[in-house]
């Protein structure tokens, strides 16, 4: 078995534009997929920031053991640090680097207690390497989920766990190029800085969130994979010149 055929996964975030695309492409390729969000056209089993997590699992699991999950939730507000609460900052590390963690804990002890293998994919971001003003604490947020990926990854090895994440780039419903009309100055600078020259599709990060699932990437352990059409390489917008005066 190399895909997700026969196999039983949770996405969390699945009303969300990534977690929505990797539980369909997963569903359509065979895998049972229990889904999780507060809201949407998603079964709700909890929010996230506040609730017993190992109780999401275990209902996760009612109708049968999980082999993987994609940890897809996340919250992303633009706040400078000079304006943000406590509660604002606590919020932002509760969603996206807590709730990973307790899910991340409760899977790890099942899948121990069993000896069965696991797979492990969380949703990172470009900005967990990339500053940007009003990121404080996504920005943040998104760099401890990396190292909490290698460091489970560490952990869960010798049990035959694999924990790894995907860092999208700018992913929209509807991919943008620098021909669609009336876009946007964010998105137009965002296009300038992106090599491949358009914004990500949903689908093209739920490919590599199945890939990641798979037997295909039995080797692999602890990687970000950046699925961001090159927008992680650096500034390819700036002009070329041997003038560096």
């Amino acid at each position: 078995m190399t895909g997700p055929s026969g196999r039983r996964y949770l996405v969390t975030g699945a009303a969300g534009r990534i977690g929505r695309a990797a539980a369909h492409l997963l569903a359509a390729r065979g895998a049972s997929v229990v889904t999780q969000d507060q809201a949407g056209d998603v079964d709700v089993l909890a929010d996230l920031a506040g609730t017993d997590l190992s109780a999401v699992v275990a209902q996760a699991e009612a109708a049968g053991p999980l082999d993987g999950v994609v940890l897809a939730h996340g919250t992303y507000p633009n706040l400078p640090v000079a304006e943000m609460t406590v509660a604002e900052w606590d919020r932002v590390f509760a969603v996206n680097v807590r709730a990973v963690m307790l899910i991340t804990r409760e899977l790890f002890t099942r899948w121990v207690a069993r000896g069965t293998p696991g797979a492990i994919v969380v949703i990172s971001s470009g900005a967990a390497r990339s500053a940007r003003a009003g990121g404080g604490h996504y920005c943040s947020s998104k760099a401890a989920v990396e190292m909490f990926t290698q460091v489970s990854a560490i952990e869960g090895g010798p049990h035959g766990i694999r924990v790894n994440a995907v860092a999208p780039g700018l992913v929209l419903d509807e991919v943008i190029r620098p021909d669609t009309p009336d876009v946007p100055d964010y998105f137009a600078q965002t296009l300038a800085a992106t090599p491949l020259r358009r914004t990500g599709d949903p689908a093209d990060i739920a490919e590599a969130c199945e890939f990641l699932l798979s037997d295909r990437s039995s080797w692999t352990t602890g990687a970000v994979v950046d699925v961001s059409g090159g927008s992680h390489t650096g500034r390819p917008h700036l002009p070329l010149t041997r003038d560096l005066t």
